[in-house]
């Protein structure tokens, strides 16, 4: 297993591993959208592990298709994980979100 691999299979794990910890409150509800960003998607995509994917102008459909099925290190999202309201609104709010402030 080259290097790039070995990285691509440890993030697909850290991911896998902080998605297990973030999760809906008591209900099984997501508070918001923002909420389902940071505690799913931030852990990787605001860490460097993940591409950036706020500023990108990317389709919600897009977004939504690739949660659901994965791509390449990042794993696939059940619904039971991000049900379909909480995923359609992530999606908008990626899709709409500008460019993050670069850090020094």
């Amino acid at each position: 297993m080259n290097s790039l691999n070995l990285i691509r299979l440890l993030a697909a794990v850290a991911t896998l591993v902080a998605a297990g910890h973030a999760s809906a409150d008591s209900t099984g509800k997501w508070q918001s959208s923002q909420e389902v960003y940071n505690k799913v998607c931030g852990y990787c995509h605001e860490a460097n592990v993940g591409p950036v994917i706020t500023g990108r102008n990317l389709m919600p459909e897009y977004i939504s298709a690739i949660v659901r099925n994965g791509n390449r290190a990042m794993p696939a999202f059940r619904e039971s994980e991000i049900n379909d309201a909480a995923l359609a609104g992530v999606a908008k709010l990626v899709s709409t979100s500008p460019a993050a402030a670069a850090k020094k």
